[in-house]
């Protein structure tokens, strides 16, 4: 049975978190190019620490172990956990728009098209810049993560139109979903061989790559 497993909590020296979009290039004679988009843009990240003590490297020998169980990962970029409006050590906090603590979630409230969505329940001029990540969740199971596209900010009502891509999947997310700024993620499996954990006294490196999963 599928669970869902976090990320080792440890600070991350290299981080690598980023879109592929499949595309197939044909160059022809003649100096003709011909470029084929095809099926849907998904994340590869890797993570890596070192200098981790033993009770840090014990983190990365639980976290193998219930990866190869089966279980798969809330991967986000740790190095942009949050909007850089409001990136530091501490978690989203503070009032929503409409009343009531804010936590960095929020709700879809409308989809104009799969490049454009309208978010509801933020906190009255919640800045958001280009390149900040936002999640769009319909279960546990079934997210899209994306990068906002255009700098904005939240009107006094809490709401705010996002320009995002790559597209969202609008036959898979329809209404009702929530959206996250914080640890904003989307569901990664482990690459087959990928983990690396070098035991090398008094402090340890481990590694490990992953690729986004979907589901439906």
């Amino acid at each position: 049975m599928a669970f869902l497993i976090s990320l080792p909590s440890v600070v991350y020296g290299q981080v690598t978190f980023d879109p592929v979009r499949p595309r197939d290039t044909n160059r022809m004679e003649g100096r003709r190019t011909e470029t084929v988009y095809a099926g849907t843009p998904y994340w590869v990240a890797s993570y890596s620490a070192s200098r981790l003590t033993t009770a840090e490297a014990a983190l990365f020998d639980a976290f193998n172990m219930d990866a190869n169980d089966g279980g798969y990962i809330a991967g986000y970029d740790v190095h942009r956990p949050r909007p850089i409006a409001h990136q530091g050590s501490t978690p989203l906090s503070g009032v929503k728009a409409g009343g009531g603590a804010f936590n960095g979630d929020a709700v879809l409230q409308s989809i104009t098209d799969a490049n454009t969505i309208v978010v509801s329940g933020l906190p009255a001029g919640f800045k958001l810049a280009p390149g900040d990540y936002v999640e769009v969740r319909k279960s546990t199971f079934v997210r899209s993560l994306h990068r906002i596209s255009q700098a904005a900010t939240a009107s006094a009502a809490g709401v705010v139109t996002l320009k995002i891509r790559f597209g969202l999947n609008t036959q898979v997310f329809t209404l009702p979903c929530t959206v996250h700024f914080e640890k904003p993620a989307c569901i990664m499996e482990m690459d087959a061989g990928s983990f690396s954990l070098v035991k090398t006294w008094p402090n340890y490196t481990g590694q490990f790559t992953t690729t986004e999963l979907f589901f439906s």
